[in-house]
């Protein structure tokens, strides 16, 4: 037989790596050769079947020639052969090899496809799940707020707008059609894909379990497919505006209602690399989280915000008009000067790994790329108090009314206003209209929270700006002064992280508003601004010493 094809002739003791191996564990599919088997076998931890080569290889039977035995691997055709088959001539120029070690290949996708299935893949479809059944409650709970906004304005009107309120509520009817239309056919996808996934899951574990080499050549990866995660849904909502009510103009000074849309936009997938470390889809916290390191900066009499530019840089703001870029080991790489010259009240770094921040001098909102300063967003008539990039890449905004009677959260994409939170379904106002820097973050539920210090709250709403809980802070019994928030950021867990600035420790609760714990070691100090890193380590500023600190608070 020609040396090239014979299993026998190539096969080398996978120990010494010198000696033909005769031999081969089964349990192990390790090849082995006389002198090294009793080595192996001292290996308490499985227990080994040790058997000759060719009593495994002859279950190994070649469907197109029956009484011969499959020694091969043709990884053109993906097909177990045998030396008939390369007779044959139908495999020439073909890459044939060992059957054995492409068993063992095919295992270790098998493996890999497994482990990036359930660790990340899964969990993003399950992620995409979730906001699609947040977005399906909400937009009909909104589309009932608008009704009844709708009809309460109807009721001023008796009569004579009748007509009218039929041809509103027509509209909201047709718009609420086309929503739900659009939420469920995203959700029949996501969820279809959840099915295959499940499924695919179940087989490769089957596989994984099964010594069956005819079963397991077969396998063909279809993890690609699955790669492209399903259209994350953003449906921008309308909202009702009444106009003063005008006898003869009653028709034009009904009000209108806002255009809606319906898009899809594209979600990155990163392909993990080798080594990768997946997080778990619960991971536990630290019984007592860890100070990593403390960065000190320098030039702040108080310091107040921190961003992460990558894990290993930090931008830094307090109470002047310099903005500092540093790494973790206390080296100042970069610093900026607010284009005002007074110091900014919010900081945070975009998707695209720009720097925005908010002053409060001029009103503006201002994007710092490479030195330079664009200014990005001018308000009038009110000022902001801070700011947040979403997931999507829109900027979330804070500001209060110049007369501070009012406080609204608006969305930007780019520069254009896209939508304005401020009131609850009894249009009493969501936050506090006390003048001073407010923090906001959004989850990955989409949910935007905002922790309000004069309200001495954190008020949660959905992306759709209805209201779902405030928390208020822990029983009095257990603090030693008021509860007023500060920083606030979200982890890869949903839960919600925020500073309690008075009592020198930070609060997590969950996407829920439930309270999880405290973090209230590491000898913090009046603790401000806060920001996570990929790796959910938690990065505060203390507003009295100047100094950043690096947390782990999960295993």
């Amino acid at each position: 037989m020609d040396s090239r094809y014979s299993a026998q002739d190539v096969v080398r003791c996978a120990l010494c790596r010198d000696a033909v191996a005769p031999l081969y564990c089964s349990v192990c599919h390790t090849h082995l050769c006389g002198d090294c088997v009793g080595k192996h076998f001292s290996d308490k931890s499985k227990v080994h079947t040790v058997v000759p080569l060719e009593q495994f290889l002859s279950t190994l039977k070649c469907p197109t020639h029956p009484t011969k035995q499959c020694e091969l691997h043709c990884t053109q055709c993906n097909i177990p052969i045998c030396t008939s088959c390369i007779s044959s001539g139908k495999h020439v120029g073909h890459k044939a090899v060992d059957i054995c070690e492409d068993f063992e290949s095919k295992k270790e996708v098998l493996r890999r496809d497994l482990r990036e299935l359930e660790k990340s893949i899964l969990p993003r479809y399950q992620e995409s799940a979730d906001i699609i059944k947040t977005q399906k409650t909400d937009q009909r709970k909104y589309s009932q707020k608008m009704t009844r906004e709708l009809n309460k304005h109807g009721e001023a009107l008796h009569r004579e707008i009748n007509t009218i309120i039929q041809r509103k509520q027509s509209e909201i009817d047709d718009m609420d059609a086309k929503q739900t239309a659009a939420i469920e056919k995203q959700e029949d996808i996501v969820y279809k894909a959840l099915s295959e996934i499940k499924q695919l899951v179940r087989e490769l574990k089957s596989l994984l379990d099964t010594n069956d080499i005819g079963q397991v050549s077969k396998y063909r990866s279809r993890i690609e497919k699955l790669r492209k995660l399903p259209p994350k849904l953003i449906i921008a909502l309308p909202s009702f505006l009444p106009q003063k009510i005008n006898g003869e103009e009653l028709l034009k000074q009904f009000g209108s209602l806002s255009p809606f849309s319906i898009k899809t936009e594209e979600q990155e997938y990163v392909v993990p690399s080798p080594g990768t470390k997946f997080s778990p889809l619960d991971r536990l916290f630290v019984d007592v989280p860890r100070l990593i390191t403390e960065i000190p900066t320098k030039g702040y009499h108080s310091l107040y915000n921190v961003s992460c530019l990558s894990d290993e840089e930090i931008w830094t703001s307090g109470d002047n008009k310099i903005l500092m870029l540093y790494n973790l080991h206390g080296k100042l790489l970069k610093t900026i000067q607010t284009k005002s010259g007074t110091a900014p009240q919010g900081i945070a770094v975009t998707r695209s790994k720009d720097l925005v921040y908010a002053d409060d001098s001029d009103s503006s909102i201002n994007l710092v790329s490479g030195k330079k300063i664009q200014r990005l967003i001018m308000l009038r008539g009110w000022t902001p108090c801070g700011l947040c990039s979403t997931f999507s890449g829109d900027l979330l905004v804070i500001m209060d009314s110049d007369n501070d009677k009012q406080t609204k959260v608006v969305r930007y994409s780019g520069s254009m206003e896209t939508q304005t939170i401020q009131w609850d379904d009894q249009h009493k106002p969501l936050y506090a209209s006390d003048y001073g820097t407010k923090y906001l973050s959004e989850n990955r539920n989409l949910d935007i929270c905002v922790a309000d210090f004069y309200a001495g709250a954190v008020v949660v709403v959905s992306a759709t700006g209805i209201l779902r809980f405030r928390y208020t802070g822990p029983p009095p019994s257990s603090t030693r002064g008021p509860f007023r928030p500060r920083g606030i950021t979200t982890d890869r867990q949903s839960n919600i992280l925020m500073t309690d600035n008075y009592n020198h420790r930070i609060h997590i609760v969950d996407k829920d508003g439930n309270f999880i714990r405290y973090i209230h070691d590491c000898d913090l100090q009046h603790p401000f601004g806060l920001c996570l890193d990929t790796m959910d380590n938690l990065l505060v500023t203390e507003w009295d010493t100047g100094k950043v600190k690096k947390i782990q608070y999960y295993k």
